[in-house]
């Protein structure tokens, strides 16, 4: 589920995650001047609720939110690799990009911040979410446009914990991507564009038990990359017919395909479901009841039909969870076995 866990409301996660500069001051590094888009949103936009989701884990080398409000992105995008750097100020939000795929970055700037989005067309039926929504105006839900960006990661979460799947794309990138366009990709923490898609291929089979992926999530993430200019054209279609094409590759499943289409098309009504904890969470929110099951969870949000997964987003960031009552799942580093 994108942003399964609700954020602590530091000034810092309110903006979007982890504070640290990308580059450093006195480093010299040659960069074109970076292409430049203004643009002003239609209602209230928060940075950081609508860009988090795409942010995987706190060392994310391709996503960094910065102590200045900045949010920044290395992406691969169809023109080449590309940087983002968005800053919302005045009611104007000032986009500046590095690299091949800068233009393509800027010219989707709109929809990466939630202008195809629609959440005046959400009525909330209960007061939890309500009161989240109350309090949280600026959400919008992202669309990236990119699949293969938000289904690699969404395989290295299957059926491990959070931090397991985050120290693995971590390593990954940062072993086998590739420096980010403009002054994002120097000094002390410089970020990463994620590996193409031939390089993902040709990952040797011990660096995946390095980085603590098993077979069946590495083989998952081989058969993906071999189809890759297949599995992006789905960033075109209906996020139903994207889905059921992301299922056609064996070990992507209704949970993984759902979690790619809330990011790539910005799919207000695409649960989750398999989740180990959102059934629990939204049974809990709306009925006490932390037992739910996907059905359950499904017969709750029915009258949110069209809008499921902002309403599950809304009722994530209320923080109404139940008490954890089992121990954290053991992670067990298989590079070290």
């Amino acid at each position: 589920m994108a942003g399964r866990f609700p954020q602590r409301p530091t000034r810092t996660t309110v903006r979007g995650g982890h504070a640290g500069v990308p580059g450093a001051a006195g480093i010299p590094r040659q960069t074109a001047p970076a292409q430049v888009r203004r643009w002003v949103p239609d209602g209230p936009l928060d940075l950081g609720l609508t860009l988090g989701p795409l942010r995987r884990g706190p060392a994310d080398p391709t996503f960094r939110a910065t102590a200045d409000g900045s949010v920044w992105r290395a992406s691969r995008t169809p023109a080449g690799p590309g940087t983002l750097r968005v800053r919302a100020y005045g009611g104007e939000v000032l986009g500046e990009a590095w690299g091949p795929g800068a233009g393509w970055l800027l010219e989707r700037l709109p929809e990466l911040l939630g202008a195809a989005d629609d959440p005046g067309a959400f009525v909330p039926r209960h007061r939890v979410v309500a009161l989240a929504r109350h309090r949280r105006p600026g959400l919008r839900l992202t669309r990236t446009g990119l699949v293969l960006e938000s289904l690699i990661p969404s395989v290295l979460e299957q059926k491990v914990t959070a931090d397991e799947a985050y120290r693995a794309w971590r390593l990954l990138v940062r072993r086998f991507g590739e420096p980010a366009p403009g002054p994002a990709g120097a000094g002390e923490r410089p970020m990463s564009v994620m590996p193409a898609a031939r390089t993902w291929a040709l990952i040797p089979s011990w660096e995946w038990h390095r980085a603590g992926v098993d077979d069946k999530r590495a083989s998952t993430i081989l058969r993906a990359v071999r189809v890759a200019a297949r599995l992006e054209q789905a960033a075109g279609m209906p996020a139903d017919q994207a889905r059921a094409r992301l299922e056609v590759v064996p070990g992507v499943g209704p949970w993984t395909s759902a979690e790619v289409v809330q990011r790539s098309h910005g799919a207000a009504d695409e649960v989750t479901v398999g989740d180990l904890h959102l059934p629990g969470i939204v049974g809990w929110a709306l009925a006490g009841d932390r037992d739910a099951d996907d059905a359950e969870m499904l017969r709750l949000l029915q009258p949110y039909t069209g809008q499921r997964h902002r309403a599950a987003r809304l009722i994530l960031l209320s923080g109404h969870v139940p008490a954890r009552r089992k121990p954290k799942m053991p992670w067990v580093d298989i590079g070290l076995l």
